[in-house]
């Protein structure tokens, strides 16, 4: 089973003729939908505004709006299913259940983007015309430049002509004619790939910005906003897990080390023998929960981590592992500590499930960075089955994860082998 908990992938990119072929279909009809906006959207906002001192004039303004949003939800579809980008739908200004009807027939015209929508109508037929004239002149220089071998001969050409190639010194005649006009065609078809990325660059850049520039912005807000509630439920999980192990264990045992002494203290007199031994056993519980305490507080800010880094934390945490583990880290000096610490628990989380549950011969570990951030791998051959699901320890620490503003996936198929991931990215400036 494989589950991702958070995915921010880049879109697929095409390549090659269809990467042309697509560019130049966006370019190409990019012009009469953008002519169609213009011609629709315009006029009605136009006399929805001569008419704004009445009741109609406001509603056809209303209407010049969402025609504008329609043709923005279209183009956005272009952007994705033509160009392969990514196109977020913006969250548009809706009205309350409590507004009165006026007020909710006119939300759209308090809506921002409704009028970055209108603005693309205006926009987007000075881009459209630019790239579709780009996209007709160069394919018509590669189809008329190669195939002008053929169909010059239906052109009138005496000895008086004049021709391109007469005039730029390359001869008189047909035969340099042909050779110049099939040069043109060459060049355009070596760089048609470029021009129609240009042309079609030239009406997508301002569609992204004016159409999804907001929704991009409003989905950074989000992530924020998640992040934030992630590290509130992950700190907030964190202290009761740290209370209920205090609890469970250190204070337990002070709450028995402080009955053996008072059971020491009144033996002392009649049976010091078994006052020596009764004190024994408190110094034993001492020295334990000592170790108890120092094993608690490696879960809150690991010294290791702190005093030599991540790499070496790693190493220590993978040779006290009861499964055999190789580690590979391979990781800068000065990462922000938040990710040092994300990685840091993403390890040990994942050895603790190698050691208790997988029944694995071995383990690796591997700790290196990317172009995406601090990737942490860490994968053994045991039985598989893993999952966040099965306990509070791999959904704790996607929260985790989540809260720096990561990505966590668990590969575990029935029968293994497992694999954990996590991707967080860093920020050094």
């Amino acid at each position: 089973m494989t589950t991702t908990m958070r995915l921010d992938r880049p879109p697929v990119r095409i390549r090659g003729a269809r990467r042309v072929l697509l560019d130049s279909a966006y370019a190409l009809t990019a012009f009469p939908i953008s002519l169609a906006a213009f011609v629709v959207v315009l006029p009605v906002l136009a006399t929805g505004a001569g008419l704004s001192v009445l009741g109609v004039g406001l509603a056809l303004m209303t209407l010049g709006v969402l025609i504008a949003r329609g043709f923005a939800v279209a183009e956005r579809l272009r952007l994705r299913g033509m160009l392969g980008r990514s196109a977020p739908e913006p969250r548009h200004l809706r009205s309350r259940a409590d507004e009165g009807f006026i007020r909710r027939v006119l939300t759209p015209l308090r809506d921002p983007q409704s009028w970055l929508d209108v603005a693309w109508s205006l926009v987007g037929l000075v881009t459209g015309t630019i790239a579709f004239s780009l996209v007709v002149a160069w394919w018509a220089a590669v189809g008329g430049g190669l195939t002008y071998w053929y169909w010059e001969r239906f052109l009138p050409l005496d000895d008086d002509s004049v021709t391109l190639a007469s005039l730029i010194g390359l001869g008189e005649g047909r035969e340099p004619e042909i050779m110049l006009n099939t040069g043109f065609g060459v060049f355009a078809l070596l760089t048609l790939p470029w021009m129609m990325r240009v042309a079609a660059l030239t009406h997508a850049g301002p569609a992204a910005a004016l159409l999804c520039g907001r929704a991009e912005l409003q989905g950074q807000v989000d992530r924020v906003q998640d992040s934030r509630d992630a590290a509130r439920v992950a700190e907030s999980a964190s202290l009761r897990r740290l209370e209920r192990d205090i609890h469970d264990g250190p204070q337990q045992r002070l709450v028995r080390l402080a009955m053996d002494l008072g059971r020491a203290r009144r033996q002392v007199h009649k049976d010091p023998e078994r006052a020596g031994q009764i004190i024994e056993d408190a110094r034993r519980q001492a020295t334990e929960t000592v170790a108890e305490l120092r094993s608690l507080s490696r879960g809150i800010a690991p010294p290791l981590l702190v005093d030599r880094g991540l790499a070496a934390a790693v190493e220590e945490m993978a040779q006290g592992c009861p499964v055999p583990a190789t580690v590979r880290a391979d990781v800068p000096d000065g990462l922000p500590p938040h990710v040092e610490t994300a990685a840091y628990f993403v390890v040990a989380e994942a050895l603790t499930n190698v050691a208790k549950h997988s029944g694995a011969g071995g383990a690796e570990v591997h700790v290196t960075m990317s172009g995406m951030g601090l990737v942490v791998e860490v994968s053994d051959d045991g039985v598989g089955g893993a999952h966040e699901g099965k306990g509070l320890g791999l959904a704790g620490l996607a929260r985790r994860i989540e809260a720096a503003e990561g990505e966590l996936t668990v590969s575990s198929p029935p029968g293994g082998p497992t694999l954990v991931r996590a991707c967080i990215p860093v920020d050094r400036r």
